[in-house]
Formats: C-alpha cells, sequence, structure tokens
C-alpha cells in the first residue's frame, strides 16, 4: 500500500499519516474502503502495533478515518465529513462525554472507581478533618450570615505561606478564596475572555474546563501534551494562525496524563505568553501531591501574565469545596467582584475547617505518607497494565493518574459502558479530548486500581477484542 522509510528522519507515524493522507487524496484508497487491521498493517510494514495504532488515531481526528465497532477502520465518506476532509471533527454520537460526566457523579456508588478524579477515603486527611470540626464547634463558630468577600483571612495568609515555600512572592492580599477550583477557573474565564474568542488549552485536557468555556462561546483550542510537557512546534504553530486571549494549563501533574512541563518549556512558554500577549492560567491542583519543589509558571513569572490556581479538594477532601486564586491585585479585584455577583461570598464555615486542617501538626506528616503511597501505587499498576499489553504514556511515579492503551482496544467509550455493567467505573480518553472522538487512551486513578476485578475485566477484555482483530485479520 505504501513504503516506509525507517531511516528517514521523518517519524514512522508521521509517515504512514502522511502516505495514508495522499492515497486517500488521490481517490486510490476510495471512501468506505477498509483499512488494514492494526496488527495486519504493523506486520506487513515491519512497525509496532503502537505505531500503527497512533497513526490510525491521528487520521481519525482529522476526519479521514472512521472506526467502526468490531469492524476496523475505514475511509470517511464525504458525506459524513460535513463539507470535506479538512472539517473539524464531530463527536461521536455513540459517547455523550456530558452524559458520561454526569453519570461519574450520580453513580459514585458503583464497586470500583479506576476512572474518578479523587482519592478513597482512607487515603485522606480524616482525623485532621474531625479535629478541625470539633475545634469549630468548642470555638462556637458562628454560624450565621455570610463569609467575607475575599475569604476567611486566617486561610488566605496560610495559603501566602504556603506558596512562599514553592517561590511565589504573595502576600495574603493577592489570595481570593473560592468554592474550590472550578469555581476559580470559572471566575477567571468570565473577566479574561468574551464569546468568539480563542483560548488555548490541554488536549487532553480537564473536561469540566472545556464545557466550560464552551458554555461562555469560546472555543477551546487544543495544544497538544507529550510526556514531558508541551508539544512546542504545535503549540507555536497555534499560535501563528490564532491569537488566544489566554491558555488554560496544568504543567505538574496533568490530568489525565500526569505529564509535567521541565523548566525550560516553562521559560519558553513565558516567551511565548509575552511575545503573543496572552494569559497564562495556571492549574496547579494536584501541587501537595509533588515531593519535588520544582519551579511552576507563576514562581519563574512572579504572577505577570500568569494567573495561579488550585485547591484543597484532592488532598483534604473532594466534598470540603475550597480553592483559590491568585493573581495581581487590579485583577484579583475584578474577580472577587464577579465572585459576589454570581454566588456571593464561598463558606466561611467550610474555610474555617480547611484552615484547621492545614495548620494542624500532622499535616505534613499525612501529605508525605500520601505522596509515598501514590509513589507505590503508580509502580504497581504501570506494571500489571504493561503485563497486559498497555502502552503507557509517561511514568511520573507522583499524582494520581496514568494514561494507558491497548493496541486491540480502539474505542474506550465502549469499553468503559461495558464496565459500567459490571460495576466498574473507567475513565474513557474521549471524555477528555478536545474534539471528542473515539480512542483506545484510558485514565487509570492508580489509587483506585489495585483490586482484582478490574484486572480481571480487563484481561477479558482484551482477549475479547483480540481475537475478534484476529477474525478480521483472517477475512
Amino acid at each position: 500500500m505504501l513504503i516506509l522509510r525507517p531511516e528517514s528522519p521523518t517519524p514512522l507515524v508521521s509517515q504512514i499519516v502522511e502516505g495514508l493522507r495522499g492515497l486517500i487524496g488521490s481517490q486510490k484508497l476510495k471512501a468506505d474502503s477498509k483499512l488494514p487491521s492494526i496488527r495486519a498493517f504493523a506486520a506487513a510494514h515491519s512497525v509496532s502495533v503502537f505505531t500503527v495504532v497512533e497513526a490510525y488515531d491521528r487520521l481519525v481526528a482529522q476526519g479521514l478515518l472512521v472506526s467502526r465497532a468490531n469492524a476496523g477502520f475505514f475511509v470517511k465518506r464525504r458525506s459524513d465529513e460535513g463539507g470535506g476532509a479538512a472539517s473539524a471533527p464531530r463527536p461521536d454520537p455513540r459517547f455523550d462525554a456530558r452524559w458520561y460526566l454526569q453519570q461519574i457523579f450520580e453513580n459514585s456508588n458503583l464497586p470500583l472507581k479506576p476512572g474518578c478524579g479523587w482519592l478513597p477515603h482512607d487515603w485522606l486527611f480524616e482525623d485532621g478533618v474531625r479535629r478541625s470540626l470539633r475545634q469549630l464547634a468548642s470555638d462556637g463558630a458562628d454560624i450565621g450570615g455570610y463569609g467575607l468577600p475575599f475569604g476567611h483571612m486566617a486561610l488566605r495568609m496560610a495559603v501566602a505561606e504556603s506558596l512562599s515555600e514553592r517561590q511565589i512572592q504573595v502576600d495574603a492580599t493577592q489570595v481570593l478564596l473560592t468554592q474550590g477550583s472550578s469555581q476559580a477557573l470559572d471566575l477567571v474565564a468570565r473577566r479574561l475572555l468574551k464569546p468568539g474568542d480563542a483560548v488555548l488549552v490541554d488536549d487532553p485536557g480537564y473536561p469540566n474546563l472545556m464545557f466550560m468555556l464552551r458554555f461562555l462561546g469560546v472555543e477551546p483550542i487544543g495544544v497538544p501534551r507529550t510526556p514531558t510537557g508541551y508539544d512546542l512546534p504545535a503549540l507555536e504553530a497555534l499560535l501563528a494562525v490564532h491569537r488566544p486571549k489566554a491558555f488554560f494549563t496544568q504543567p505538574r501533574l496533568q490530568s489525565p496524563t500526569c505529564s509535567m512541563a521541565a523548566l525550560p518549556q516553562l521559560v519558553r512558554l513565558l516567551q511565548l505568553a509575552q511575545a503573543h500577549d496572552f494569559v497564562l492560567v495556571e492549574n496547579d491542583i494536584y501541587a501537595d501531591m509533588d515531593a519535588s519543589m520544582r519551579p511552576s509558571l507563576a514562581s519563574l513569572a512572579q504572577l505577570r501574565q500568569v494567573v495561579y490556581v488550585s485547591s484543597f479538594s484532592k488532598s483534604i477532601s473532594p466534598n470540603l469545596r475550597v480553592g483559590y486564586v491568585v493573581a495581581e491585585p487590579e485583577l484579583l479585584g475584578d474577580l472577587a467582584q464577579l465572585k459576589m455577583v454570581s454566588g456571593l461570598t464561598s463558606s466561611d464555615i467550610t474555610e474555617r475547617l480547611a484552615f484547621g486542617v492545614v495548620t494542624d501538626g500532622r499535616w505534613r506528616k499525612h501529605l508525605k505518607a500520601l505522596r509515598d503511597r501514590l509513589a507505590h501505587a503508580h509502580g504497581t499498576v504501570a506494571r500489571r497494565l504493561e503485563a497486559r499489553g498497555f502502552e503507557l504514556f509517561h511514568e511520573p511515579a507522583a499524582g494520581m493518574y496514568l494514561w494507558a492503551r491497548h493496541p486491540d482496544i480502539a474505542d474506550s467509550a465502549e469499553l468503559s459502558q461495558r464496565a459500567a455493567g459490571e460495576g466498574i467505573m473507567l475513565g474513557p480518553g474521549q471524555l477528555f479530548l478536545v474534539n471528542p472522538r473515539p480512542t483506545g487512551w484510558l485514565r487509570f486513578n492508580v489509587a483506585f486500581s489495585e483490586d482484582e476485578r478490574l484486572w480481571r475485566f480487563l484481561e477479558r477484555s482484551v482477549e475479547q477484542q483480540s481475537g475478534e482483530l484476529a477474525a478480521q485479520g483472517e477475512d
């Protein structure tokens, strides 16, 4: 079908993509033509199955191929393309990302939750929360009235002090407390953006953020993630076409890939933000899970063209909705005004509760134990995934997630729907893509991925899918 040149500096994935694109464009591969199975293509061209998976996935994203359940990959008909192969891919009708995201919370009582975005209750600082509750009760905390517009001052001071340890030099007046990081991101987006603006986001990235941006009339533009952070050439190509007002990003322990941007990448990102005049919104909600005192965008720029967002919900409790945003004073004042307009003050009670937890004498010991426990779970889950033929995007040995795929699983959304029927909540990759489409990637929460029932389900599913692909190859 095409000739690959392993000695060429062009990656094999790119050679496959461009070769098949040329065959489709010249009509040598006609609409509805079936491509060789992944394994058959890999064997015929002496490349790995992962190389073929990546190439086919890119062609699906570009609107040139379509993946059909239990059938394989086919050249897309023009009638399916909405105006040609160059048009943007549309969400696959078999999988509604908004619906699935809602089900994650409504079905949080499923027995197994390897796809969720929180920690098991016994991994959290329950004793510290109870001590803080008792202290609040003994202090006779006022449960009437409202909190302060900027939030509980003692907690704002504690946040400023903890940020100074991360080389972010601010005082309490530059800290605005919010109802979790989601409200903080929403306030920043509504202050910085207006309908029709271009905004950059990580791809794959945070689905709630993408839904929120689209609700505001802003179309997110995906910046591809790599195991070491960002695809900088792709980012610079996007900047040459678009004039983004902001880039919402997670440099550290990014969800869903758990990748971390290296220092040179952060420096280059700041240079690009200055050259192209856009704001970097740094979502650092997993900072407490990182034992390394690595630099952040905020520490390097000291908030010049950077807005910093974080939260206590991941490390204390997902039910404790306390987050914060740190920015230059003028911008922070506007964000506080928006906070008051949209929801008045945040909860003084929960902010006092969070303050009691983070000033508990055992808090730092708890964080160290949590990091150690996550690191051990990362190693265990990574090896078990690899033993079953999964490819790992990155191994951070920190944070909550592993991003992985199996060469025989083309659509993790279908796998997730079957898993839900067996009481297992998976994290299908389609949920995290800027332009949703069938993909084999899955997000595994390592803290919830050590149950044998999960591994038995995956083994059965991989065995079944491999058998179906083998039968297709024989055809």
